[in-house]
């Protein structure tokens, strides 16, 4: 992301960071409640094994990976770019006494070397941001997807959940090396008499 967009998200995260200090409070949860329990209720449709490796790109405040592994699985690692994210995800880990949660600062436009090998990638909302930078974001989209095709295993899973992406673009976006497998419901809203989605939630599977 762009240096501005990176210290507003930065300096967004030493707010929360701060909260949870001072009150306990975790901060955003992206999309809400509803769009962990989607993720979970896939997994375990799917029957994912629970020792998985799964990694959660752009995990902020890493709810999401200790409501994981509150699931039972136990092979989690969380990523994000920003140092205060991963600080208040430890924060957060400790409290929930989640000490096998994996949390490492990692751009994953440009992820290092052991990040690899993944059974299942999921990301709510970082796509979106990476979509936002106003400095060249469709070369960042399509170094997204490379970094995705470096860590995820072939026939791996990828759950994205958009609000800036219809499934059509995003089938679009994710044609290099992976293929759509299913839509999951999201909230419906209705607006002028067309019935649309505001959030786009897909599964992905690698090539």
């Amino acid at each position: 992301l762009s240096p501005s967009l990176d210290s507003s998200w930065d300096a967004a995260y030493e707010r929360e960071l701060q909260t949870f200090q001072d009150i306990g409070d975790v901060g955003e949860i992206w999309f809400g409640e509803e769009s962990m329990v989607r993720i979970i209720r896939w997994l375990e449709k799917q029957k994912v094994p629970l020792d998985s490796s799964l990694l959660d790109i752009g995990t902020g405040n890493g709810v999401l990976l200790v409501e994981l592994a509150k699931s039972g699985y136990i092979n989690l690692t969380g990523i994000d770019y920003s140092p205060s994210a991963i600080e208040l995800s430890e924060k957060v880990r400790e409290k929930e006494g989640m000490s096998h949660i994996k949390l490492k600062v990692e751009d994953f436009l440009a992820p290092s070397a052991e990040l690899s090998g993944f059974e299942i990638c999921i990301d709510k909302g970082t796509f979106d941001a990476i979509s936002l930078n106003p400095d060249n974001a469709a070369g960042k989209r399509k170094q997204y997807v490379r970094s995705l095709c470096s860590v995820l295993k072939p026939g791996g899973f990828f759950l994205i959940t958009s609000c800036n992406w219809t499934k059509e673009e995003l089938s679009n976006e994710f044609r290099e090396g992976f293929e759509i497998l299913e839509e999951l419901p999201t909230p419906k809203f209705c607006f002028g008499g067309r019935i649309g989605n505001s959030v786009t939630a897909l599964v992905f599977q690698r090539k």
